[in-house]
Formats: structure tokens, sequence, C-alpha cells
């Protein structure tokens, strides 16, 4: 059976969020039962020689857009650590030029017109190296028009007459929308896509909704995200048309690599551990203040926040008790970028108190010495799909404080339940969190429970080997049909 890839970034090469994370990690749990090939842009921040990225011979291909023809290459190395191959999709006008995954302040024409050039680009080169798929998972809007262009263009297409297609909603929220103009750029016939049943949304085209139409199964990353989306609530105006296709709906809960994300092994941190060395994790939290310019004090919780600024992770709630977070008996960092209001409002924070500190930006050995030296791990989201974060935190033994929605519900089990992980809210409302914060603060100060909570926490298992399994029969049921 041949599985095909295709996402805007896939890690270690490129990552601006969760979704590189899973295009990386999940494949390496398939290897054995499939053979897998990976397509991603090649954007210009991927160190090609760190990873031993080569160009294939006679790689070059044309392909037009409109009325305008447009060079594309393919580069090729493995998967770290697999035999898995990921190939890059080279364009000068739309990937390499960047130093970004997702650029900031782009005309959105543009942005639409970078991720069709790329799904068209992926489904020529995979005919090109004779790879014919059983199926190809598509994730996000951004390469939401692949099942779109096999429903289309591709209809009667010899090569890919009996490929399925899955597409994975990672964020609802980012549908990709724009006028039907952008059809002629992609030379899709009107007449076959622009309606109720394919891309038209609202009169725009939506390449999400395409996906989810014309796709044989779309995958949630977690089961009560695959609920919640079927709401108006959290459907995001999309609620109608999964309804319409909830026979094809499934949640899986997203795993994370524990080859990366493990403080026994982590290189990124002070001292390694596990649940059985507890105590020398207590040597990453001095080195976290330092770091921040905090005074380590042992009596002191310490609350870390690492995210991406904008408004679905509840960066609003911060800014509404912004004096009481000053005036706690716990220290507050948070690391990273994204809206500049709220970029600014912590750096106003930092600069204007004794307890609170901000890394605008993102550094990856920073993100790890954080989850290893906190002892709580806040995460108060508006919604969350899936949520990778809490994941870690917990094999770090940093306890998450959750506002219960999507994936977090799934994964956090909230105090005082048996075997607690964590901290749950329910209303998304600054008195909720502020409550469940207190509430951390209080288990913090007995240290039994405390420590309890850390180990139930740390042996957790949210590895891939039981959600692999589940997408594995996913695409064997799909290849047979």
């Amino acid at each position: 059976m041949k599985v095909l890839f295709a996402a805007a970034e896939v890690a270690p090469f490129s990552k601006a969020g969760g979704l590189a994370d899973v295009v990386g990690s999940l494949p390496k749990h398939l290897e054995k039962d499939a053979e897998i090939a990976i397509f991603t842009p090649l954007h210009g921040l991927i160190d090609i020689n760190k990873y031993g990225i080569k160009e294939l011979e006679n790689s070059e291909m044309w392909l037009t857009f409109g009325n305008q023809g447009h060079k594309f290459r393919l580069f090729m190395c493995k998967l770290p650590g697999t035999n898995i191959n990921v190939f890059f999709v080279h364009n000068d006008w739309y990937f390499t030029c960047f130093q970004e995954v997702y650029p900031k302040w782009l005309d959105p024409r543009y942005e639409h017109e970078r991720y069709i050039a790329f799904s068209l680009a992926v489904l020529e080169y995979a005919k090109l190296l004779n790879f014919k798929a059983d199926v190809i998972h598509a994730n996000d809007w951004h390469t939401a028009m692949i099942p779109v262009y096999l429903k289309s263009n591709y209809r009667f297409d010899e090569f890919w007459k009996n490929t399925k297609t899955v597409f994975e909603i990672h964020n609802l929220a980012y549908q990709g929308v724009w006028f039907e103009d952008v059809l002629d750029f992609a030379n899709m016939r009107k007449d076959i896509v622009y309606n109720e049943w394919g891309v038209e949304h609202y009169g725009r085209v939506n390449w999400m909704k395409g996906a989810i139409n014309y796709s044989e199964k779309i995958v949630a990353v977690s089961p009560n995200y695959a609920r919640e989306i079927l709401t108006g609530e959290y459907g995001e105006g999309m609620d109608y048309t999964l309804r319409m296709n909830q026979h094809k709906l499934v949640g899986i809960l997203n795993g994370i690599d524990y080859d990366v994300f493990n403080p026994k092994t982590d290189k990124n941190i002070v001292k390694k551990y596990d649940y059985k060395s507890l105590k020398n994790k207590e040597e990453n939290k001095k080195k976290v203040c330092e770091e921040f310019g905090l005074k380590y004090d042992p009596k002191r919780p310490l609350f870390a926040m690492v995210s991406r600024l904008v408004g679905q992770k509840g960066i609003d709630l911060i800014r509404q008790v912004e004096n009481e977070l000053k005036n706690t008996e716990a220290d507050f960092i948070f690391l990273g970028s994204g809206n500049s209001d709220y970029e600014n409002l912590l750096i106003w924070l930092s600069n204007n108190s004794s307890n609170i500190r901000a890394y605008i930006g993102y550094r990856a050995d920073l993100a790890n010495l954080i989850y290893a030296g906190s002892d709580f791990y806040l995460m108060p989201s508006k919604f969350e799909p899936c949520g990778l974060s809490q994941l870690i935190a917990m094999k770090y033994g940093s306890l998450p404080v959750v506002r219960a929605t999507g994936g977090l519900e799934d994964t956090v089990i909230g105090y005082p339940m048996d075997n607690s992980t964590g901290f749950k809210f329910w209303d998304y409302d600054d008195w909720s969190m502020m409550q469940a914060i207190y509430c951390a603060i209080g288990v913090y100060n007995d240290k039994y429970t405390f420590n309890a909570m850390q180990k139930s926490a740390m042996q957790a298992d949210f590895s891939w080997r039981r959600s692999s399994q589940e997408y594995l029969n996913m695409y064997k049921e799909l290849a047979q049909k």
C-alpha cells in the first residue's frame, strides 16, 4: 500500500505549528506497513546542507497557471531516522524566496496561488516518479486543492483513478477563502467545481469545503474536536457542510514523538530526568529563572506558556487578569510570536512586573528548557483542535492548566480525579482561568499530591503507537474500496 502525505510544513525541516510535528512523526510509525512519500514546499528557511537535501536529476518541470508558466524543481532526502522519502517542491517565485513558512503581510491572492501551485506540482511530480498512491493524505487548506483537482482536472486520468483521499483538519478556523477568479488561475472549470457540492461557500471559493466534499475520509485531530465542529459554536460556518459529510468524519487523537520530546534524553535541558528522578527537574527550573531574569524560589510555582500569539490561544484572558497575575504568589513566563497587539502586551508586562517575563519569537531549544523547568503549563485556549503542547508538557512533568475544549478535554485528566494529570476550567472567562491557577498553586503547596500528579502526567502514553494504527486501518479500508 502506498500513502502520499502533502503538507505545508514538515518537522524537522520546517515548522510553524503542530502540523509540522504530526506530518514529521506519524509516517515513522506507518513505515513498516506502507510505502510512504511526503511532499512539502522547499521553503527558503530549510537548511538543505544540514539534512543532505539533493536535487533529483531531470526534475525541472513547467506548469501553467492562468496564462503564465512557472518552473519547478524537485529535491529529496530521507526523513531522519527512517527510510521515508521526503520530496521538496522548489519554486523561486512562491517558496524559496521566503525565510518563513507563512510570511506575514502576504497578499491573500498570492498566498492562494502559492498552494494551488504546490498542490498541482505534487500530483504531477508523483506521476513523474510513478508513485501511484492508494491514498493521498492532505492536510489543512494549503493542500485542500488536491482532492478538488482529483475530482475535476484528473477525473479521467488513468494514473489516479483508484486513488482515495483523506483530508485532515488541523484547524477549521483557516479555510482558504478567496474570490472565484482564483479558479481561473488554478485552471479549474467553474461549471464542475463552483457549486455548493464543490468549493462554493457563501459566494466565495472555499478550498477546505471542496476537500470536505470531495475526500473519501475527513479526519479531525481529536475525537472531541470531531464532535465540536459539527456545532454552530465551533463549526466556523462549515458545520452544515460537515454535518452533510458526517458519515466520512472521524476523530483521531494526535500523538507526539517521544524520541524528540523526552526529558530523559533531551540535549536541550540542563539536567535529564524521568518520573523516578523528579528532583533533577529543579535544576532546569533554576536555569529557566536565570534565562528570564527571575529570582529562583523553590516555594514559588512557575507557570509557562509556549504558543503562537493569536486569538485562539486565550491571550485575551491574560490581558484581562494582568493585575491579578502581577500580584499572584507565582511566576509566569511566555514564549511565542504572532499578533503584534499580544506581543506588545507581553513585552509591557515583562517590563513592568517583577514576576512576568516574555520572549517574543521562537527557539526550539528554549521551548524544551521551559517545558522542563516549569511547574505548570498554561493553555487557556478559546478552542483547541488537539494541542500538542499539553502532551509535551505532561511528559516533562509540567502540569497543564487548560480550558476543557477540543483535544484538551480528551487528553488532560482534571484534578481532583483519580490519576489526575492537570487542571481544567470550562467557561472561557478570566475568573474561571484564575480559579484554575489558584487551584494549581494550592496543589503545588501540597508536595505529596503535586508529585503524584507529576508522575501520573509523565507516565501517560500519548505516543503515536495507538493513533497510527487507527490511521493504518483507515487507509487499508479505503484502499480496498
